[in-house]
């Protein structure tokens, strides 16, 4: 169920559900990113996410090296972009080193061979959320416009976020890929959790975050075109405070996996757990024995 996947393009198209991890696996040895995808792929799991969190760490160079590997081992790449984002910065300076630093990363992925680019997006600052959603926006088409004008076709995906303080609600996310081209939602099930205070938890809930993708975005862009990560989570009334393994957390996630498989979910599913593949693999062998059910 797991090892499919078409070629083409030099790509992978995305026709089920792959498990991935946030990051190198912790098990890869040697630890670099070609050894990760091949671990990853001896795994059993068919995703890997690039983490572009503090560069892009991968080289224009290396870039088609780790481009056949991903394609050998039938591994789907994604990316985390830098955490030093705020397209609502106040600085134009800050605003556009922001936009480069998503233009650098989205580069590197497509050179890659990857999907899409997932990142933190802006802060609030105290100001209304109105205005920041539309500065966000007008960054996010600046963005887009400029990766266009090269040919690349990376989507781009806000991530939900896990601070109250962070802009990116569910809702904020899915208008932003009503509005824009090439810009679709990343949803993380754990940040979603921690923003509601222990809530969006249960089957119902989960069930509810998919109906609300499918409505807002259709079938096929909501929900067979997934870009979301887990893991547990610890948080306080403030929102996420960092993130656990399964088994240290509340985070239900069995009945996240019988959720995706009942909604026949499609796309990547990142484990962003300390444990990583430990993680992923029990997500998704519960996502496997529900998908048998059906």
């Amino acid at each position: 169920m797991h090892q499919g996947g078409r070629l083409g393009l030099g790509r992978i198209f995305l026709d089920e559900l792959r498990f991935g991890t946030g990051g190198i696996p912790l098990s890869t040895n040697p630890r670099d990113t070609i050894n990760g995808i091949k671990q990853a792929s001896s795994l059993g799991l068919c995703a890997m996410e690039l983490e572009f969190v503090h560069s892009v760490n991968v080289s224009k160079e290396k870039a088609p090296l780790v481009k056949k590997a991903a394609l050998e081992n039938n591994v789907v790449l994604t990316s985390h972009g830098s955490y030093y984002i705020n397209l609502n910065a106040l600085e134009k300076e800050k605003l556009e080193a922001s936009k480069k630093r998503v233009v650098e990363a989205a580069t590197r992925l497509w050179e890659c061979g990857g999907t899409s680019l997932t990142f933190h997006a802006a802060f609030y600052l105290g100001m209304d959320k109105k205005i920041v959603y539309n500065n966000v926006k007008k960054a996010l088409a600046d963005i887009v416009d400029e990766l266009k004008a090269s040919g690349n076709k990376i989507k781009i995906r806000p991530e939900t976020s896990g601070k109250h303080a962070q802009f990116g609600y569910l809702n904020e996310i899915v208008s932003l890929s009503q509005e824009l081209e090439q810009v679709e939602p990343c949803v993380d099930f754990a940040h979603l959790h921690a923003k509601a205070n222990g809530g969006e938890n249960s089957y119902g809930e989960f069930c509810k975050t998919l109906d609300f993708l499918e409505k807002n975005l259709g079938k096929k862009r909501g929900l067979e075109d997934l870009h979301c990560h887990f893991s547990g989570i610890n948080y306080n009334e403030k929102g996420e405070l960092n993130h656990l393994e399964f088994s240290q957390s509340d985070f239900n996630y069995k009945e996240l996996a019988k959720a995706l498989a009942d909604y026949e979910c499609k796309g990547v599913l990142v484990s962003e757990s300390p444990n990583l593949e430990t993680d992923c693999l029990k997500l998704r062998k519960e996502f496997d024995n529900n998908a048998k059910k059906r």
